[in-house]
C-alpha cells in the first residue's frame, strides 16, 4: 500500500507542477507566482517550507531519545517562526523582489555582494538538502521492506529526480502547491497518530509521560535538562541560539516574503504559518514520547542512531494489524515522503533563483540585464545541476552519519545570514563593505569551528568516529560564531566610513520603503 501510495503521489504532484508552471518567458511568475497567492496559501507554503524532513524525523527522534531536551528544541523551532514574524517579514518583503541578495543589496546594491549572497545561500541549503536526500534512501528502505545498497541508492536518484521536476517546471506557485499538500497531509497524519498514542494510555498524559521514562532507559534523566548534550548548559544555549535565529532565516524561508502582495498578506501568512507549526510540535511531542514508551529506546536507535525513523516505528505499533492499520501507516509514511519530496524542492528552487538572477543576472553580465527567457532558462538549468549536485553527494556521503551537516546549515543561516538581514534591515550606517564581512565572516567562522566539534570526529556519532581532532568545546558553533558574524559586520562598517556617507544616503532614499512600505521619494 504504501508504494502504491508513493507512486500516486509523486505522480499526481509532477501533474499538478505541470498544470501550474509559469510560461516559458514569464519571470515573475517563476519566481514568485505573481504574487498571487492568498496569506492562508502562502502561509501554508511557508509551514511546509519551514517543516522540513530533518525537522520533522529530527524533532520526533530527539525528543524519543532525549525527552525534555528534544522538547525544548520543538518549541524553539516554532519560536524562531515567530520572531521571523515579528521582526523580519515585513521589511523583507518590502526589500525584496525575486531573491535574498535583492534583500541584502536592496540599500547595499554591488556585485560582490550579489556573488556572496549566492554563495551563502548554496552553503547554508546544499548541506541541508544532502541530509535528506542521503536518509531518503535509508527511510524507504525501512518503509518498504527492502535492505539492498543498489535500492538505496536508486531511492535517493530517483527522490533526487522528482524533487528536481518540481523545482525546474514548478517554479514558486508549483513548489507552493507541493508544500500546501504536504503541510494539510502531514498535520493530519500527525493528529491521527497523536489521538492513537493518546489513547493506548486512556488520555492520561501522566501515564504516558511515566512509560516514556521507563522505555528511554535513562531514568529521571528522560524528564529533566542536560540528558542530549551530556548535561552541558552551554551546549544547550549554543542549540537553541542556533537554531532559534538561524531556522526561519535560511534562504528557502525568506524567498516565501515575496511571493504575497503587500505587508499585511505577509503579516497574516506568518500568522497562519505559526498557527500550523505551534499545532505540530505538540502532535510531535506525543509522537516521540509514545516512541519512547512503545518502541522503546535500544529498537529506536537500532533503527538509526538519531532516532529519525521514531516516528514511523510508533506509527506502526499504534496502528495494531488488519486493513484499518495499514492504512494508518500509509497514512503517516505518505506524509513522510511528501515531506521529503517537497522540502527538498523548496531548496532547489532556492538555490536556482540566487544562481540564475543574483549570479548570473547581476553578478557576471556587469549590470546588462538578461531577457526573462534566457533567466528563467538559466535558473531551470541550474535547478537541474543543483539538484543533480546534491543527489551526487547524498550518494557519496549515504553511509556517513551526516548529522554535521544539518548544523552546518542552522549555524550558518544563524551567524550569517540572520546578522546581514538584521542590519540590512534596520541599520542605517551599515555599508557594502560591512555586508560582505558579516557573510563571509560568519560562514567562515561556522565553517572553522565545526570541523572541532564532536559531531565531526571524536564520538561514535561523528562523520569520522575513528579519528579524534576534536578541539572545539561545543557541539554547535552558535554561541562563537553567532556575535562573531554581528561584530564582523560592525567593524566592516565601521572601518569603511570613506564609502559609509554615501550608501547611508542610499539607504535613507529607501527606508521608509523597506521598514513601513511607503514609496520613497521620487517614486511612484
Amino acid at each position: 500500500m504504501s508504494l502504491t501510495a508513493f507512486i500516486a503521489v509523486a505522480s499526481i504532484t509532477l501533474l499538478l507542477c505541470v498544470m501550474t508552471g509559469p510560461d516559458r518567458d514569464d519571470l515573475d511568475e517563476f519566481y514568485t507566482g505573481y504574487r498571487s497567492l492568498s496569506p492562508l496559501r502562502n502561509g501554508l507554503a511557508v509551514a511546509g517550507d519551514y517543516l522540513s524532513a530533518a525537522t520533522v524525523l529530527g524533532t520526533t527522534g530527539i525528543i524519543a531519545l532525549t525527552g525534555h531536551d528534544g522538547l525544548v528544541l520543538a518549541l524553539s523551532t516554532a519560536l524562531s517562526l515567530v520572531l521571523l514574524m515579528f521582526l523580519l517579514a515585513e521589511p523583507l518583503r518590502n526589500a525584496g523582489r525575486f531573491t535574498m541578495g535583492d534583500m541584502l543589496t536592496r540599500r547595499a546594491p554591488g556585485r560582490a555582494a550579489r556573488v556572496t549572497s549566492c554563495a551563502v545561500t548554496l552553503a547554508a541549503l546544499l548541506p541541508l538538502m544532502v541530509v535528506q536526500l542521503a536518509g531518503s534512501g535509508d527511510l524507504l528502505a525501512f518503509i518498504l521492506g527492502f535492505d539492498s545498497s543498489g535500492f538505496r541508492t536508486g531511492s535517493v536518484v530517483a527522490l533526487g529526480v522528482v524533487m528536481i521536476g518540481y523545482a525546474a517546471i514548478g517554479g514558486m506557485k508549483g513548489t507552493a502547491l507541493i508544500q500546501i499538500i504536504k503541510t494539510v497531509a502531514l498535520l493530519g497524519a500527525g493528529l491521527l497518530v497523536s489521538v492513537l498514542v493518546l489513547d493506548r494510555f486512556g488520555w492520561d498524559a501522566g501515564a504516558l509521560l511515566a512509560a516514556a521514562r521507563t522505555g528511554s532507559g535513562a531514568g529521571g534523566a528522560y524528564l529533566h535538562s542536560g540528558l542530549q548534550f551530556g548535561g552541558s548548559g552551554l551546549d544547550m544555549i549554543s542549540s537553541e541560539l542556533t537554531v532559534v535565529l538561524g531556522a526561519a532565516c535560511l534562504p528557502h524561508i525568506t524567498m516565501r516574503m515575496t511571493s504575497v502582495r503587500g505587508a499585511r498578506a505577509v503579516r497574516r501568512s506568518l500568522s497562519w504559518a505559526v498557527c500550523v507549526v505551534v499545532c505540530l510540535c505538540p502532535l510531535l511531542a506525543v509522537i516521540g514520547f509514545g516512541a519512547a514508551a512503545l518502541v522503546g529506546h535500544d529498537a529506536i536507535t537500532a533503527a538509526g542512531a538519531q532516532g529519525n525513523s521514531a516516528i514511523l516505528q510508533v506509527s506502526g505499533v499504534v496502528a495494531g494489524g488488519g486493513a484499518v492499520g495499514a492504512l494508518v501507516v500509509t497514512t503517516m509514511t505518505t506524509a513522510i515522503f511528501l515531506t521529503l519530496l517537497a522540502s527538498v524542492a523548496g531548496m532547489i528552487l532556492a538555490c536556482a533563483n540566487s544562481l540564475a538572477h543574483d549570479l548570473f543576472a547581476h553578478g557576471l553580465r556587469g549590470g546588462r540585464q538578461p531577457a526573462g527567457r534566457t533567466e528563467m532558462a538559466v535558473a531551470q538549468g541550474a535547478a537541474v545541476a543543483v539538484g543533480a549536485l546534491a543527489v551526487a553527494l547524498a550518494v557519496l556521503a549515504r553511509h556517513w552519519n551526516v548529522q554535521a551537516l544539518v548544523t552546518l546549515s542552522f549555524c550558518i543561516g544563524a551567524s550569517a545570514i540572520a546578522p546581514a538581514l538584521v542590519y540590512s534591515m534596520f541599520w542605517r550606517r551599515y555599508t557594502r563593505t560591512g555586508l560582505l564581512c558579516t557573510l563571509v565572516g560568519g560562514t567562515v567562522c561556522v565553517l572553522v569551528l565545526i570541523t572541532g566539534t564532536d559531531l565531526v570526529s571524536g564520538s561514535p556519532g561523528a562523520v569520522f568516529p575513528d579519528r579524534d581532532f576534536n578541539w572545539f568545546p561545543l557541539t554547535t558553533t552558535g554561541l562563537v560564531s553567532i556575535p562573531f558574524g554581528f561584530l564582523a559586520g560592525w567593524l566592516g562598517t565601521v572601518r569603511s566610513r570613506s564609502t559609509a556617507a554615501g550608501e547611508r544616503a542610499r539607504y535613507e532614499a529607501v527606508e521608509s520603503w523597506i521598514l513601513a512600505g511607503a514609496p520613497p521619494a521620487g517614486r511612484d
